[in-house]
């Protein structure tokens, strides 16, 4: 049995003529499906890491070699599917296939979004992927959607259900250029009224896990008889052909959706055994599992996380290529997607579903909710569950309130103008945002107006992200998925109190306290909330000090003089020298630099903008540098330029003195006592500068002692 690794060369020439044939038979507008059908869907997805206050993801150490688990994953994953290598017997590449031509896939909005900015060759790889599978199915591409943050669709409110449809329809669309045929629903967690959602807002077809089903039957045409419905609750389904699920309701309506079950046992198998690591093995378990019962058709359908081929299973992604063009093909079988085989095969029986199931949960969906046991770790309870959900629930609401009173106030239809804001975030660009708001604005907004607006379109942002699923999913509520949820609903409450005055946050902590963690160091939610949430909170103060402790070390050049723009809304206006610090936008109105020996003095007038909100503010900045890692940094608001002025020279004239202590106690005099340092920089600029200060050490070093060795 051969491995796509141990391929002769001689293949690479077969592979072409064999795909050749294989593309032509997939373009012949056959009507109905005919034979074996493969279809391998891949579910790529990373929860959104993004630290709420900068819209980037910072560094995490867990990842290491690399920056982040995105980019991790990246490199061991997307980008190997992309550029998928054929190798023979002598390890050389004899062919590269994109496995997403052939694969059905779906890859969330969050993460889509992250490779577009990241990886923009394997962003459009992928795109092109969907274009040729479309052109070789009739018309029915490999992509489908999936609900845009991976919420539990079964435990959202029905107008969240709604939005998280269509956010990841809207994005579907913008990036592949057509509407989508079905959608992956988070953990593949169900319910009739999400079915209900997914109908109304147009989707023809889900997947779903073949324990999810109840009961099925023969659709009986109008001169039949019922027949007679088969209990299928214990897997029992038959996973290879199309199910239609009607909708309770009004019988004259009929309103459905169609359904494909995957068939488990490979399914497991290709997460949690080595069939995926011989191409022969892998055709031959699928293989095992075709109908010998003279059907006309059937599908052989699959699906795990698309991770597993090239992160869980290193090498993987060669084995998938060498299966789509080589062995499927050898066998007769068609490689296909679900939206293609549902055009040639419609329905003829029809399914019930249990009422609430998901994929990856025995207890319906309490794995995001209860203390259930999945996922729990031995000797650790998950008794945080149902009080972590309760809290973020009793805080939707809350913020709902905000929304719906303040919202208001600007919006001719508030929750169309949520529905819609999905344009904002896939481009941020102030001509699309002023278009935005021009379109659903209750009346002029006034500058300050539209980043009240804006803020509370992102505040109902947060709302959502706080839902995402992989809170609940591990141990521990302490986890980074779990802290990371919390976040959202910090900056959620921030933004409702800088809007509407509202302060949830004491409420919110005194539910979280009924969270216990398992680790004595939190002991609950709320101190999970104050140890590793509010430290990573981040102010225009931080970004300030941010900007003034870097700009010491990034060539300044003396910054254009203060126009006189217009207090507000000069984002979209100002034509000032300025630098991109995230998500903000710093315009530098003033700088001006002494050095004294060792000691460097940096004193400036800053407007930082924030790309999001359009909320603006002007700040003063002193930054003394004693040398080494020691910094000492002050802001404060801008107060005039008379105040300015005066500032500047009290400063600079203590510096003249040659006492830094006498520089730091005027700094504290005009400033107050806070003061921010090295640690206070993102983690980016604090890496680089700590490496540029050690290798600035590490020369003078050498130079002493090559200095002292010559002596």
């Amino acid at each position: 049995m051969t491995s796509a690794a141990e391929l002769p060369a001689s293949v690479g020439a077969k592979n072409s003529i064999d795909n050749q044939t294989n593309d032509e038979r997939n373009l012949d507008p056959i009507k109905t499906a005919a034979g074996v059908y493969v279809t391998v869907h891949g579910h790529f997805y990373q929860p959104p890491r993004e630290n709420p206050y900068l819209n980037a993801i910072e560094r995490q150490p867990g990842a290491a070699p690399f920056h982040d688990w995105n980019e991790r994953i990246h490199h061991e994953c997307y980008r190997p599917n992309a550029f998928a290598r054929i190798l023979n017997e002598h390890g050389q590449v004899v062919g590269i296939e994109n496995n997403f031509e052939y694969m059905s896939f779906n890859i969330g909005p969050t993460l889509m979004s992250w490779l577009q900015n990241y990886d923009i060759d394997v962003y459009q790889r992928i795109i092109e992927a969907d274009r040729k599978s479309s052109q070789r199915l009739n018309g029915h591409g490999n992509a489908i959607a999936q609900v845009y943050n991976h919420i539990i669709m079964p435990l959202a409110s029905e107008r969240d259900k709604l939005t998280q449809i269509r956010w990841g329809k809207a994005d579907f669309h913008s990036r592949f250029g057509r509407d989508p045929e079905g959608m992956w629903l988070a953990e593949a967690a169900v319910d009739y009224a999400t079915l209900e959602t997914l109908v109304s807002e147009d989707i023809r077809f889900i997947i779903l896990a073949p324990s999810q089903a109840e009961r099925c039957r023969l659709i009986p045409t109008d001169d039949e008889t019922e027949s007679e419905w088969h209990e299928v609750g214990g897997n029992q389904i038959d996973p290879t052909r199309p199910y239609r699920c009607y909708l309770p309701g009004n019988e004259s309506e009929r309103r459905y959706i169609d359904i494909f079950f995957y068939d488990g046992p490979i399914s497991r198998d290709m997460g949690f055994s080595d069939v995926v690591y011989n191409s022969n093995h892998f055709a031959g378990r699928i293989g095992a599992a075709v109908r010998g019962d003279r059907r006309q058709s059937q599908v052989i359908s699959v699906a795990t996380d698309g991770e597993t081929f090239g992160h869980h299973k290193k090498g993987t992604e060669k084995t998938l290529a060498y299966a789509f063009t080589q062995e499927f093909p050898n066998w007769g079988w068609t490689v296909t997607n679900f939206a293609h085989y549902l055009s040639l095969n419609t329905p003829t029986w029809e399914v019930e579903l249990k009422p609430v199931t998901a994929w990856s949960c025995a207890h319906g969906v309490d794995r995001w909710q209860d203390d259930c046991g999945c996922g729990g770790a031995p000797g650790w309870h998950l008794k945080w569950r149902r009080p972590l959900r309760d809290s973020l629930n009793w805080l939707r609401d809350k913020l709902v309130e905000v929304y719906e009173e303040q919202g208001s106030k600007y919006f001719s239809d508030p929750w169309k103008a949520r529905d819609q804001y999905v344009e904002v975030l896939l481009d941020r660009s102030p001509s699309n945002i002023s278009s935005f708001l021009n379109r659903h604005q209750k009346h002029k907004l006034q500058a300050s107006e539209q980043v009240d607006a804006l803020r509370l379109l992102e505040m109902q942002r947060h709302s959502l992200l706080m839902f995402t699923s992989c809170g609940w999913f591990f141990e521990e509520l302490s986890r980074p998925e779990g802290t990371q949820i919390l976040r959202y609903a910090a900056r959620a409450m921030e933004l409702a109190a800088e809007v509407a005055g509202v302060q949830l946050e004491k409420d919110f902590l005194k539910l979280l306290e009924q969270a216990p963690s398992n680790i004595d160091t939190f002991r609950d939610g709320a101190e999970v909330y104050r140890q590793l949430v509010l430290p990573s909170q981040i102010s225009f103060k931080q970004v300030a000090a941010h900007y003034a402790i870097t700009s010491l070390f990034n060539g300044h050049k003396p910054a254009e003089k203060w126009s006189g723009l217009a207090e507000n809304n000069d984002f979209q206006n100002s034509q000032l020298h300025h630098k991109q610090i995230y998500c903000y936008t710093a315009n530098e109105l003033d700088h001006q630099l002494q050095r004294l020996g060792s000691i460097t003095l940096a004193v400036g007038h800053l407007k930082l903008v924030s790309e999001v909100t359009w909320e603006s503010q002007q700040m003063a900045f002193a930054v003394l540098h004693l040398g080494g890692w020691d910094f000492h940094c002050c802001i404060q608001p801008f107060e005039g330029k008379r105040s300015y002025t005066q500032l500047k020279e009290k400063l600079l004239n203590a510096l003249q003195q040659g006492s830094a202590a006498h520089t730091i106690l005027v700094m504290t005099q005009l400033f107050g006592e806070e003061s921010f340092n090295l640690q206070s920089l993102f983690a980016e600029d604090r890496h680089r500068l700590m490496r540029l200060l050690s290798r600035e050490t590490l020369a003078r070093v050498d130079q002493l002692y090559t200095q002292t060795y010559r002596d």
